[in-house]
């Protein structure tokens, strides 16, 4: 398995305790590729993403420079001449996965089922406050993902395997869903940004 960020790329963006295990947070990096980043690049563009990577998640030497600029970031020029800072996907991967990190940490599996886990240091937070930092989290995301979107628009000709589907918007999950903050008009003519995303997957 490729993993596109690591704890060290997650911790730019967040402050999460040192203490917890890099394989712990590779699951929920897995699950942010998987099922956010996937259905967002659309397969194929996700998987010739992939081939740009060494297996320990470091970017390829010969991988061309479109692929550089997509995951790295760079600042380019849009079609109306306006500078773009552009920052990668790593903040899209790490909002995209510290949402599955919180909906999953404040949830301990026992014999008799799913409980809301207790600490010694702290009050666990409620259901509802937990959901609305995991809506926090995803807002995030999907604000950096309409970076990402409006990149590959705007660089469409790099990107031949990119195609624009509101489907690709949406994760594949069960459960309430949330619409993304941003609505731009750099999306397709006639569309809007529309991320449908799920905010709880206590069960997955």
């Amino acid at each position: 398995m490729i993993y596109l960020i690591n704890q060290t790329t997650f911790q730019q963006y967040e402050d999460i305790a040192i203490n917890i295990k890099p394989e712990r947070l590779n699951i929920f990096i897995k699950k942010a590729q998987e099922l956010d980043l996937k259905p967002f690049l659309g397969h194929a563009l996700y998987y010739d993403l992939l081939t740009h990577f060494n297996e320990d998640g470091t970017l390829k030497d010969d991988a061309s420079q479109p692929y550089k600029d997509l995951i790295n970031g760079s600042e380019y020029l849009d079609q109306f001449g306006h500078i773009v800072l552009y920052e990668g996907l790593a903040p899209t991967m790490v909002y995209f996965t510290f949402a599955r990190f919180i909906e999953n940490d404040a949830i301990h599996y026992t014999a008799t089922g799913p409980v809301i886990k207790h600490h010694d240091n702290g009050d666990a937070l409620s259901s509802p406050e937990i959901i609305k930092l995991v809506q926090q989290q995803r807002s995030i995301a999907n604000a950096h993902a309409n970076d990402v979107e409006k990149f590959l628009l705007d660089n469409k000709t790099d990107f031949p395997l990119w195609r624009y589907n509101d489907k690709n918007k949406s994760s594949r999950q069960p459960g309430p869903r949330i619409r993304g903050i941003d609505k731009n008009d750099f999306n397709y003519p006639g569309s809007y940004n529309n991320y449908n995303l799920p905010i709880t997957e206590f069960l997955n």
